[in-house]
């Protein structure tokens, strides 16, 4: 019973998209109504607003390092705080409180290996840097950064729990950007610093 409701909690703080909020706080058009049709930092920037797709970005990473990181405080066994860790990522790809409408999930999975391993979550976090860096396109430094996090996972952590918790997650983005996958592929995929 304890196990599912952190599970549950998990779950419900995913559920928060914080593209939607900053938007609505900030009177800014909803980010599921125009360019990518995604809640997330990325669609938010092409607003012209920084500093809403900031708090975005803050906010849906920190809610993945607070539910990993605060079901472990609370005491949770380490295969509960995994379980918290797809649970995040599960509400925020398809949230209660917006008709299961979410993102793709790069903030809040960075957020989450953050607090499943520091240095984990700072070899991706490095990684997604250098790939938008050299290309500026968001989706393929997210699905470069996705693949390389099991690998990361099993060269810090070898192979177990956490290494599969982490490749599930990468299996979960890659399915989310199955759009950005073709457009890649056509060369029709926009840039970071696209406007709508």
């Amino acid at each position: 019973m304890t196990t599912l409701l952190f599970v549950i909690a998990a779950y419900l703080i995913g559920s928060l998209s914080f593209a939607v909020i900053v938007s609505k706080l900030m009177h800014l058009p909803d980010p599921r109504s125009f360019g990518s049709g995604n809640p997330g930092a990325t669609n938010v920037l092409r607003t012209g607003r920084k500093t809403a797709a900031a708090l975005t970005l803050l906010g849906d990473a920190a809610k993945g390092g607070v539910a990993v990181a605060g079901a472990r405080w609370l005491g949770a066994d380490a295969s509960t705080v995994l379980l918290c860790a797809l649970a995040v990522f599960i509400g925020h790809l398809y949230p209660l409180f917006f008709r299961f409408r979410g993102g793709k999930g790069v903030a809040t999975a960075l957020g989450v290996l953050l607090g499943l391993n520091l240095w984990l979550g700072l070899a991706c976090l490095v990684t997604w840097g250098l790939i938008a860096g050299l290309f500026r396109v968001s989706s393929l430094s997210a699905l470069v950064t996705a693949l390389a996090a099991p690998l990361y996972a099993f060269w810090l952590t070898g192979w177990g729990d956490t290494t599969i918790c982490v490749l599930a997650l990468t299996l979960l983005l890659i399915y989310r950007h199955k759009t950005n996958l073709i457009k890649l592929v056509n060369g029709t995929e926009g840039r970071i610093d696209a406007r709508a």
